[in-house]
């Protein structure tokens, strides 16, 4: 049996959003990228949405908004994909990596030891879709204590007044927070990813959540970031193409991150059924904690704690007492069987470019310590019952073979 690791959802009513895009004569940013927004907007609570064309350009557009300049740093989780510390890096300004919990998620702790006067934000990255401690988070930029120590560098930090909290929210579009509160709402920015692997896809592209405070007008903030993400121009090509509509201006240093209408097709059929594909994610992650949870040498991944629930993007299984060396061994055995597994994440200071910076692994112990155990299994809503059998009896057997 063949098992692929994350194949996107397709069906028919996808197709043919996508079809009805390529018909109507418009492709790029236009109504269904409106329509896309409108929808993530509703569904997650957030004050606005503003699509893009990936993740990585949706944060380096948020961090150079706020001012980011040479020498202001940005406090990122060692344990993350690397485009989490490679945006501050494009941004112009310097990632500051802590350790990780147990539960994947980054230090709140850690937060606290590594701002300096020279913080300007801080990206947290819900892991596998599980939210980091925002309540504790929020509660850390907002306390006397760290604003009295902010030093702004740019009109909108000083507007702010204090720390931005921009979550990393690639992986959580569905997670809910405490008393309920949808991932994508609960900070001042939030970006999912709508990469082809994640749980909502655009085939590739991002969704910019705003939650700005007074004295923000985060209506406006949508304006102004839809023009930055044209190269500043005025007037998109939408409103360009209509008869006499040609003339324009460039108002700033803007990117070019638009996202496309053909894309926003695919992602716009899929939110429209998201709470049944979300039904059917934890459906599959709850089959696998029913198999793995009895093991007494398996560590399964959080799904809900304290009022918080994961969105199931990821199952992020872990053994207990191996070795990096061992894990690897036993994904060559899985490997055999015909199923894909995946390892999330290689922590950025086990990367050549970020050792080339100076970061060492041996500085984020617990960072390492998830990473030399973890194996992701498959989760996606067209995974059968007799292939979640097949993969459960794979990783059993393949533990057995390396380690018993």
């Amino acid at each position: 049996m063949k098992i692929p690791f994350s194949p996107p959802y397709i069906n028919e009513d996808i197709i043919n959003e996508v079809a009805d895009s390529l018909r109507s004569g418009w492709i790029t940013t236009g109504p269904k990228v409106k329509a896309l927004e409108a929808e993530i907007k509703k569904y997650s609570g957030a004050q606005e949405v503003l699509c893009v064309n990936s993740w990585t350009s949706g944060a380096i557009m948020m961090l150079r908004w706020l001012g980011i300049q040479e020498g202001d740093e940005v406090i990122v989780p060692a344990y993350t994909y690397s485009a989490t510390a490679l945006a501050v890096y494009h941004a112009g300004g310097t990632p500051v990596m802590v350790d990780t919990t147990e539960d994947f998620n980054i230090s709140v702790e850690g937060i606290r030891k590594a701002i300096t006067s020279k913080t300007k934000a801080i990206l947290p990255v819900d892991i596998a879709g599980f939210p980091c401690d925002y309540d504790e988070i929020m509660e850390l930029v907002n306390s006397s204590e760290v604003k009295g120590l902010f030093k702004a560098s740019s009109p909108v930090q000083e507007k702010l007044g204090r720390i931005l909290v921009l979550n990393d929210a690639a992986h959580s579009l569905g997670a809910t927070y405490t008393d309920g509160i949808k991932t994508g709402s609960e900070t001042d920015v939030a970006v999912f990813s709508l990469h082809a692997v994640k749980n909502v896809t655009t085939a590739e592209g991002g969704a910019i959540c705003l939650n700005m405070p007074a004295p923000f007008d985060n209506e406006a903030l949508y304006g102004e970031l839809r023009q930055m993400s044209l190269n500043c121009q005025t007037k998109d090509a939408f409103s360009k193409s209509k008869a006499g509509g040609w003339r324009y201006d460039i108002t700033g240093f803007g990117m070019k991150i638009n996202m496309a209408d053909v894309n926003a097709a695919i992602g716009l059929a899929q939110m429209r059924i998201y709470p049944e594909l979300l039904r059917e994610r934890k459906r599959v992650f709850n089959v696998y904690n029913d198999a793995f949870s009895t093991e007494g040498w398996a560590s399964v991944p959080p799904a809900v704690v304290k009022g918080k629930e994961s969105s199931y993007h990821l199952y992020a299984l872990r053994i207990k007492g191996i070795s990096e060396e061992q894990r690897d061994l036993i994904i060559d055995e899985i490997a055999k069987t015909g199923v894909a597994v995946n390892v999330h994440f290689i922590p950025m200071p086990m990367l050549t470019f970020f050792k080339e910076k100076g970061f060492k692994i041996e500085d984020y112990p617990q960072a390492y310590n998830n990473f030399k155990c973890e194996i992701s299994l498959p989760i996606y809503p067209q995974l059968t019952q007799e292939e979640l059998d097949y993969i459960i009896k794979a990783v059993k057997d393949a533990y057995n073979t390396v380690v018993k």
